[in-house]
């Protein structure tokens, strides 16, 4: 054991296994995603039983938010890690076995036990990025943590680009079960990893630390009320990239599908440079602004002129600008992340995991109104006018960024020294 925790004795190979960790995570997240055409027909399901499904993840993601991030504060990130990886195997492998050899039940059990499946998918997932946030806490100097959540966060738009082709092609090939267990995998790879990390490497020691673990008040701030508000305003932008820019591109601006479907990974493939570049460019800045403007200015420009682009894309007489603009809009949009991530640490100081896991429930709150309100927008007032709904909310989360001061935070600056 000692031989191999040495893997991970420097921190950044610790960042490292939290992305890949967090793109072991997405791609347990969206399997279903890919293979559920296979999955209706064979299982009988309708598309509204399928979004039920896929909502059942989302509920259980973000009401243990809070939660796995106090477990994350309390045990540190390796051991909740391990075991949080351990349980997407075993979930993973009971959803692709369902309704076929000792699971094989009527139709009406099928469903109920996919949903109760899925919800518990989403706590044991909960965990992924407030643990990632208490880990980059304790492992990464303050004037590195931009670039190290900007690493981790780039793993979702990795994700995105990497998912639906390694999926499908199983599925083509194997059938819809295979593909939900081959996604498994590298969960099962980063389970095995965080049991050789050393959980002494992971919490700071001492009376004052663990004191502090238990000191939540930071969270009550205005600055990280505004933070949470503003991560929840980014949310509800970020999803509409996430469920209806393909949806968008074909019916709008009358793509054929798979044309649309090229067209469609080009934000992804910006922001996995994007999300990182975001937060090394906050780090230079915090080095030389000062920490509250260089936290700040990446969020500022990031979202304001995600707005922007997102409303040139929705006025654009042609449909490859609109293309255009709407890459640029995710990549500035989600370039915020590492900042994001880094001032949650800033004012949560030791209570990052349950800061994170705030900040982020608010996000996937923001998640939960987006995929249903865009469409009825949509259908009643047109694509453009959702997309300038969806601008506005951009703008307005990157003003709240003026009246929020990471510098505030008393424990982040005992945190700094």
């Amino acid at each position: 054991m000692r031989a191999k925790s040495g893997l991970f004795r420097n921190p950044w190979s610790r960042v490292a296994l939290l992305s890949v960790t967090a793109t072991a995570s997405y791609l347990c997240r969206v399997n279903i995603s890919v293979t559920g055409a296979l999955m209706m027909r064979e299982l009988r399901f309708s598309q509204i039983e399928m979004g039920s499904i896929f909502s059942a993840f989302i509920l259980g993601y973000a009401l243990f938010q809070i939660p796995a991030g106090v477990l994350a504060d309390r045990w540190g990130a390796p051991p909740v890690l391990a075991w949080a990886a351990l349980c997407w195997v075993t979930l993973t492998a009971l959803i692709a076995s369902t309704d076929w050899g000792p699971l094989r039940v009527t139709a009406v059990p099928t469903m109920a036990l996919l949903l109760v499946l899925r919800f518990i998918l989403g706590v044991s997932e909960s965990p992924t990025f407030p643990a990632s946030a208490q880990g980059i806490s304790q492992w990464i100097v303050p004037r590195r943590q931009g670039r190290a959540n900007g690493y981790v966060m780039a793993a979702v738009a990795l994700g995105s680009g990497i998912a639906p082709p390694l999926i499908s092609f199983v599925m083509v090939h194997r059938g819809w079960r295979p593909a939900v267990l081959v996604s498994a995998l590298p969960a099962m790879a980063a389970a095995a990893a965080w049991r050789c990390v050393p959980h002494t490497a992971s919490m700071k020691s001492g009376p004052a630390t663990q004191a502090a673990v238990r000191d939540y008040k930071p969270l009550r701030s205005f600055s990280f009320v505004l933070l949470t508000s503003s991560y929840t305003l980014e949310g509800y932008v970020g999803y509409i990239f996430v469920f209806w820019s393909y949806l968008y591109l074909v019916q709008e601006r009358h793509f054929d599908l798979l044309r649309a479907g090229g067209l469609s990974s080009l934000p992804w493939i910006l922001a996995v440079a994007a999300i990182p570049l975001g937060g090394v460019i906050s780090d230079r800045l915090r080095a030389r602004v000062g920490l509250n403007w260089g936290l700040r200015t990446v969020p500022l420009l990031g979202l304001g002129l995600g707005g922007i682009f997102l409303f040139l894309a929705a006025r654009s007489p042609s449909a490859y600008w609109a293309v255009g603009y709407l890459s640029l809009a995710t990549a500035m949009v989600l370039s915020s992340e590492g900042p994001f991530w880094a001032t949650a640490i800033r004012i949560a100081g030791a209570g990052s995991g349950a800061g994170g896991g705030l900040m982020n429930m608010g996000s996937n709150i923001g998640g939960l109104v987006s995929p249903a309100l865009t469409p009825i927008l949509a259908a009643h007032l047109g694509w453009r006018n959702a997309l300038y709904v969806g601008a506005a909310i951009s703008v307005i989360g990157a003003a709240l960024w003026l009246w929020i001061s990471p510098g505030s935070s008393k424990w982040g600056n005992a945190a700094a020294a």
